[in-house]
């Protein structure tokens, strides 16, 4: 993947109408617990996506999240480039979309939210995430059944014979075949620390040695970009040994590890049955059927037609 000049995160430009505010239960979540914004957020994301996810970044809770809603105020980027945008930012780990029931009575709806995350954040984080906000809401999800979204309107709400994502089988064991082992995130983001400054530059040998060190930092929730931007703070004009330091300031400035995160508060009636929801096609289904926050088949593309798949640092 080419990496695009790590600049600060940028808002694509906006037109003069003010984004609109979702209907109540719908819109942007940000995730709870987040850091304060930092100058090089986004900075390792192609263009079209470090602008759009740096816009969507500073929008409140509550704004509209739905792809034509975005691209209206978002000129430079039409309905498809947002939507492989958002895409992207679900696989680099930033986003997540959520269905649920809300209402009493004869005015029970389904509702989506897309909750956000200004740093990166594994499938691993994000699943124990959504599993909490299911078990705060009483959320059960139910096999089977699909859902209409983006409807503020009255039950009856379930549609039948619709498509919806499964779990995948456990993967059978595979025989060693000789191809070469895809790296890992913490590898990638010591690689590309010669991009960021060229005073760090590491050999393929350094970034070896130094990934389980790496490893660590994403272990205890933190992205590629949060790791590059430890470790190239007030480096000194002349770095004798590259591989000496970075090894120094894995160590000394390893993070915390922080408890799994509690959701917080909201004003307006929990969700029940909460369902996850596929970034790409919108289809609902168990959380643990979706990986990058997409579906099995657009996981896997028809040959030909690419995967435009972003990685997470």
């Amino acid at each position: 993947m080419a990496v695009s000049d790590p600049s600060p995160a940028q808002c694509a430009s906006a037109s003069s109408r003010a984004h609109p505010k979702a209907r109540p239960g719908y819109g942007k979540r940000s995730v709870p617990e987040q850091r304060p914004p930092l100058e090089g957020d986004f900075a390792f994301l192609p263009d079209r996506e470090r602008h759009i996810a740096g816009y969507i970044d500073a929008l409140p809770d509550g704004a509209v999240m739905d792809v034509k809603s975005l691209a209206k105020v978002l000129p430079l980027y039409g309905q498809m480039a947002v939507g492989s945008a958002l895409r992207a930012l679900s696989v680099a780990g930033h986003l997540r979309r959520v269905r649920g029931q809300s209402g009493e009575g004869d005015q029970v709806r389904w509702v989506t939210r897309t909750y956000w995350s200004r740093t990166a954040r594994d499938n691993e984080w994000w699943g124990s995430f959504l599993a909490a906000e299911g078990q705060r809401s009483g959320a059960a999800p139910v096999a089977g059944e699909t859902v209409v979204a983006e409807v503020a309107a009255p039950v009856p709400v379930l549609v039948p014979q619709q498509r919806t994502a499964e779990p995948e089988p456990e993967p059978r064991p595979r025989p060693e075949v000789n191809e070469e082992k895809r790296p890992s995130k913490a590898f990638m983001a010591l690689a590309r620390l010669g991009r960021a400054d060229a005073r760090l530059a590491l050999s393929a040998a350094d970034c070896a040695e130094l990934e389980p060190l790496a490893a660590e930092w994403f272990e205890r929730g933190v992205g590629a970009e949060y790791l590059t931007s430890a470790l190239i703070a007030g480096l000194p004009d002349a770095v004798g040994s590259p591989f000496g330091f970075v090894r120094r300031r894995l160590r000394d400035k390893l993070p915390p590890r922080l408890p799994a995160p509690t959701p917080r508060p909201v004003s307006e009636a929990p969700l029940r049955r909460m369902l996850a929801e596929c970034t790409e096609c919108r289809t609902p289904g168990r959380p643990e059927a979706f990986l990058d926050g997409l579906c099995r088949p657009c996981r896997r593309p028809e040959p030909g037609t690419g995967s435009g798949q972003v990685g997470k640092g």
